[in-house]
């Protein structure tokens, strides 16, 4: 076979002219405004989707993880309220809504109710997991009033210790716990004067909502409002439920005339007793 010569010097590629490409119209054809409303909003759609998966994944993930433990969680509502109280303030504080919820959780499991520890929620205060509240509107009463009578005491707790030591935060500490624990007899649920009222006078439920709607616009801030939607959706669902007018439903608000005494003889002297002690333990402002 021929060889090419080796001598010959290599030949230059030849250059290939650049040609412009035809220039193409990018601009995106117009869409009617009605076609762009529904492309953004099924958009929206698909990524609250997204989120809910996501969010109930969380929530069942949630009592899994070791924070959301009593101590855990308290930990970290101490921490945020000591952004705003101090730290001291804070672990009191704290420890008076433990007082409280442990009365929801005693008389529960004294009710053969099986129930979680608290879980302290920052800002929001805390909550107890429970698969019911009791077998009728009586035992949702009795565990609806553990916790203010027990938060009240741990709160009144306080008072000899602030006398003897002469101490301004343990006032505070004690108005505070007095405040909460007056604020959660409001009768309207869910709050515990609601679930009182589940075994007194249930349309005492509207009375409550309109006292919860008026000190919304009186002292507006999120944590009322967050409150007043749960109370609304509650009162709401047991009106119907009442009106509904089956048998059960009936049968579980039906209380003896002598429990409904009880029942209220302890929700009214609680609430006289918290005034006490809250004009007791009032600090005056000072400059």
């Amino acid at each position: 076979m021929d060889r090419e010569p080796q001598w010959l010097p290599p030949v230059p590629p030849v250059p290939i002219p650049a040609t412009e490409p035809p220039a193409l119209d990018l601009a995106p054809e117009p869409r009617p405004l009605l076609k762009r409303v529904g492309g953004s909003a099924a958009l929206v759609a698909v990524l609250v989707a997204k989120f809910g998966v996501k969010l109930k994944a969380l929530l069942l993930l949630l009592p899994k993880l070791k924070l959301l433990t009593t101590s855990g969680t308290m930990l970290v509502s101490i921490a945020a309220y000591s952004v705003i109280w101090g730290w001291k303030f804070a672990v009191g504080f704290v420890v008076l809504l433990l007082v409280h919820e442990m009365g929801h959780v005693i008389q529960l499991r004294r009710e053969g109710i099986e129930a979680s520890a608290p879980m302290f929620i920052p800002f929001l205060g805390a909550v107890v997991a429970a698969k019911s509240l009791g077998e009728n509107a009586l035992a949702e009463a009795r565990v609806g009033l553990a916790g203010p009578v027990l938060g009240s005491l741990g709160a009144a707790a306080l008072l000899p210790v602030a006398h003897a030591t002469d101490s301004d935060l343990l006032r505070a500490l004690a108005f505070t716990g007095f405040f909460l624990n007056l604020f959660n007899l409001l009768p309207v649920v869910p709050l515990d004067g609601g679930r009182a009222m589940a075994a007194m006078s249930p349309w005492m439920w509207l009375v409550g909502f309109a006292a919860l709607i008026a000190l919304a616009f009186t002292y507006p801030n999120p944590v009322i409002l967050l409150i007043l939607l749960f109370a609304g959706m509650e009162t709401w669902r047991r009106w119907q439920a009442r009106r509904a007018g089956d048998e059960e439903t009936q049968a579980y608000y039906r209380v003896a005339p002598r429990h409904r005494l009880m029942v209220g003889a302890v929700y009214l002297g609680l609430i006289a007793l918290l005034v006490l002690g809250m004009d007791a333990t009032h600090l005056e402002r000072t400059l």
